[in-house]
């Protein structure tokens, strides 16, 4: 994204998509303190201009949509409602945490699959298609009562459809062209429909979407029709068929594993040799232990299962303030979880005397650095105390990111939201998880995992992250650049009363302990005011996209603690997590441009009254 192309994000409209006029956007804006206190109590004028919201916490509608088509064709839509996911295996779990949730003997009788296949793979087609190229789709049927149990398990596991999918696979099921029979042919494998796509695939030219034709599935409104059909012809020079999605991914993964960090073309970066300075340092890794998921909950989530699959079901540690569905998957899947809010050395001394004693844990699982208040974990010690009392770590590195920290030797699995940073448009899903091979689980890891593991991260939404991450790197470095600037004018401002950044942060040892010689330290900040008055002030006036999300090209305020935690304000606050908190992601602005508009919004809250 060019800087000057940033302002546009900037947007008053309540219920706007961040970015504008964009159908998969993944941010909505909230421009004011009173919008996003609407949004929490529901309040008609707020959600009725809602053309989007969060994805996982607000149904896109494109998903709405099919669902309901759905239901009304095999269900009854006066009663029941529907979740659409991308595999039969997790619509298997979702009917079994209806199970959990509710135990009437005749519940789970009242919840229904129906599995969706493309009618091109029947034995009597004349063309071969490949499967996992072809839409898979499972919907959930429910009774509408049943509609809270049922949107749990969907925002928490992350496991949902991905509004491009939804999109693609409504159309085919318009023209007839999803079946709801399993397909006959001798060689057909449903195994293979959600298979890893371990490298380079080629795929028949006639079998794949052309997004430049009418064939494809077009967008619905503004911007997003260039990025359907013009995208990569203006951006990049020529257009890339959805036939390349394997490729697509193959460099994604290459990309995280630190093998590429040049802006090349696909087939470019595919052949391009590993980067001596962006290895992960870890012997024996590659790409082949990166994995793809939807977005990243699910990874956290589906690396939680895996640990229950392999150890068995155990308690886990919840380790600092963490991000809210993270602790719910813990509390909700398995025998719950050891909940350590403030994160603390002294937190780490009553974990070593409660295993001393005997105790015996799952898997650790922490943020670096946590949010919002971007303190960091002493990873080094919570490896010396996961190897000598056998539980595993996993690591979320989202907001410290790839470029800027490195975890995994201390990790056994770490996990990142490819949604943020990695991707930078704000117009893409996407998770990762990544296996340390040197850790004491990665064998049994790894062998479960070919046996388990779903590719179902959508093809269109592989090509999408591909393209936005090429630049990723240096990109990294002028977000570092532009938060530090922030912090140095809000430093100087006598009504802040708190700044949450790593660099000026009690835990920043722990932070330097695993930078990287070049990295930084990111471009998230919190930061508090001594009144209410001069927060919302603040807010309020600081010319930037305000809506939820982080990691953004564009800079990106919120309110968070009102939006992640409305709810439950007091709870919070026992760990120092103050209701009037202001959550700044720095995007790509120009520095002087961005701290001018930092002092005028600070000048408008001095004038505030208490």
């Amino acid at each position: 994204m060019a800087v000057t192309e940033t302002a546009t994000m900037l947007s008053e409209a309540v219920g706007e998509s961040i970015p504008p006029d964009t159908a998969h956007a993944v941010s909505v804006s909230l421009p004011t303190w009173k919008a996003n206190v609407g949004y929490e109590e529901g309040e008609d004028w707020v959600l009725s201009k809602m053309k989007t919201g969060y994805p996982r916490f607000f149904v896109h509608k494109q998903i709405q949509t099919f669902a309901d088509a759905i239901v009304s064709k095999y269900g009854a839509p006066s009663i029941e409602n529907a979740f659409l996911f991308p595999s039969h295996a997790i619509a298997l779990r979702c009917r079994d945490f209806f199970r959990r949730q509710t135990p009437s003997p005749n519940g789970n009788e009242l919840v229904k699959i129906v599995d969706f296949y493309p009618k091109n793979s029947l034995s009597n087609s004349e063309v071969h298609v490949e499967p996992c190229i072809n839409p898979i789709l499972s919907a959930v049927i429910f009774p509408r009562e049943n509609f809270k149990i049922a949107k749990v398990f969907w925002q928490h596991t992350g496991d949902g459809v991905s509004s491009r999918r939804a999109e693609y696979c409504h159309k085919a099921f318009r023209d007839g062209q999803l079946v709801t029979q399993r397909p006959l042919f001798a060689k057909w494998d449903s195994a293979k429909l959600s298979s890893s796509c371990k490298g380079p695939m080629r795929y028949r030219k006639k079998d794949s979407v052309d997004l430049s034709s009418g064939n494809s599935t077009q967008p619905t409104n503004g911007t997003e029709s260039k990025d359907y059909v013009q995208f990569v012809e203006e951006r990049f020079g020529r257009n890339l068929d959805v036939s390349q999605a394997a490729n697509a991914k193959l460099a994604i993964r290459r990309r995280i594993a630190g093998a590429l960090t040049a802006n090349l073309d696909v087939e470019e970066a595919l052949e391009a040799s590993h980067h001596p300075s962006r290895n992960r340092q870890v012997c024996g890794f590659s790409e082949h232990d990166v994995y793809l998921y939807p977005c990243g909950m699910s990874a956290i989530f589906n690396a939680h299962r895996k640990m229950m699959a392999i150890r068995g079901e155990k308690k886990s540690i919840s380790f600092g303030f963490p991000y809210i569905d993270t602790l719910k998957i813990l509390e909700k899947w398995g025998p719950g979880c050891l909940f350590y809010g403030h994160g603390s050395t002294s937190d780490l001394e009553d974990l070593e005397r409660r295993c001393e004693e005997g105790e015996k844990y799952l898997a650790l699982f922490c943020e670096f650095p946590g949010n919002p208040l971007l303190k960091t974990p002493d990873l080094r010690q919570i490896r010396v105390l996961a190897d000598r009392y056998d539980f595993a770590v996993i690591v979320d590195e989202t907001i410290g990111n790839f470029i800027n920290v490195h975890v995994l030797p201390y990790a056994d699995i770490v996990v990142s939201s490819l949604t943020k940073v990695f991707t930078g448009e704000c117009n893409v899903m996407g998770g990762s998880a990544v296996l340390n091979p040197q850790g004491r689980y990665y064998d049994e890891l790894r062998k479960f995992i070919d046996t388990d593991y779903e590719d179902t991260y959508w093809h269109e939404d592989a090509i999408f992250m591909e393209r936005n991450s090429r630049d990723f790197v240096t990109r990294i470095a002028r977000i570092n650049r532009n938060a530090e600037a922030i912090c140095d004018t809000l430093h100087q401002s006598r009504i802040v009363k708190e700044i949450y950044y790593p660099k000026y942060s009690s835990t920043r040892l722990n932070y330097d302990a695993c930078r990287n010689p070049e990295g930084g330290y990111g471009g998230l900040l919190s930061v508090t005011f001594h009144t209410t008055a001069q927060a919302v002030t603040f807010f309020d006036k600081l010319e930037t996209a305000k809506g939820p999300s982080l990691g953004t090209n564009f800079t990106l305020s919120s309110p968070y603690v009102i939006l992640a935690h409305y709810g439950e304000l007091e709870w919070a606050a026992q760990f120092g997590i103050e209701a009037d908190l202001v959550r700044i992601s720095v995007g790509l602005e120009d520095a002087v441009e961005l701290t001018a508009k930092v002092e005028r919004a600070l000048k408008s809250a001095a004038e505030t009254e208490s």
